[in-house]
Parts: structure tokens; C-alpha cells; sequence
């Protein structure tokens, strides 16, 4: 039996949460068949290593998708919905990484239930990978 999921709930400043996931081949290929991205720094390898970057990675929107599942089912949660995001591309993120997606409240508006949240995106050696921040619309009660 299925639970009911719990609203999001307007957090205070400071709160956190964050997902960590392992970046595999299955899911670089999924998302370069969802997005249509079939740039090949991402599925050739012999392409990938003529590259700055000296071999495949995988695409930087891996780690907003990440990011957005921390927002949408830990912080705010459930019925959260993105009113803005930025990012910032820092370094590559390849197969086998473990990528941490930490959200942290900055800001509670007031007047209505919005929260401004830090966003980063580190690797299993703790470099950041991408970071910006999220502007969220909390769901009423």
C-alpha cells in the first residue's frame, strides 16, 4: 500500500538536504535519449578523447536533474515547484562518479511561501561540479 506523500512545508533558513547518486553509462545514454542531447563528448569515447577533457563525460543537466530531485522530494518536498534556477558549470562529471546534490535554504520570503535555496553539486573527492542557486514556490498548507 502506497502512502499519501507529504507536503512540502516552508523551511526555515539553514535547513539542508541532499541525494547522492552514482553516474552510470545507462544513465548518461537515458538522458541523451529523453533530451535529444547526442553530443558525442558524452557518448564516444574515441570522439570524447580529442576533447579537453580527455574522455566522455556526462551531461551537466544530470546534475540539475539531481538537484531538482532534492527540491521536489526532501527540501522543500513534495509539490515544490522551481520558479528560477541558475547554474554554474564548474568541472566534468564521468561515469562511476558519486555526485552529491546538497540544497540549503538562504532566504524565506515573508509575504509569500517562496524560499531562495543554495544549490551545489559535489563529486566523491568533495570538488564542486556545479553550483547556483533555486528559487521555489512552496505549496499552501
Amino acid at each position: 500500500m502506497e502512502s499519501t506523500p507529504t507536503r512540502a512545508i516552508v523551511p526555515e533558513v539553514g535547513a539542508h538536504a541532499a541525494l547522492t547518486k552514482v553516474v552510470t553509462e545507462a544513465d548518461i545514454v537515458s538522458f541523451a535519449e529523453v533530451s535529444l542531447d547526442t553530443n558525442p563528448v558524452h557518448l564516444d569515447e574515441e570522439f570524447a578523447r580529442t576533447t579537453r577533457f580527455g574522455g566522455r563525460i556526462a551531461h551537466g543537466m544530470l546534475a540539475a536533474g539531481l538537484i531538482s530531485a532534492v527540491l521536489g522530494t526532501r527540501l522543500p518536498g513534495p509539490g515544490a515547484v522551481y520558479l528560477s534556477q541558475t547554474l554554474s558549470f564548474k568541472g566534468p562529471m564521468r561515469i562511476g562518479d558519486a555526485i552529491t546534490a546538497t540544497a540549503t535554504v538562504k532566504s524565506v520570503r515573508a509575504d509569500k511561501p517562496i524560499v531562495t535555496l543554495e544549490t551545489v553539486v559535489t563529486n566523491q573527492r568533495c570538488e564542486v561540479v556545479v553550483s547556483g542557486e533555486a528559487v521555489i514556490l512552496v505549496p499552501a498548507g
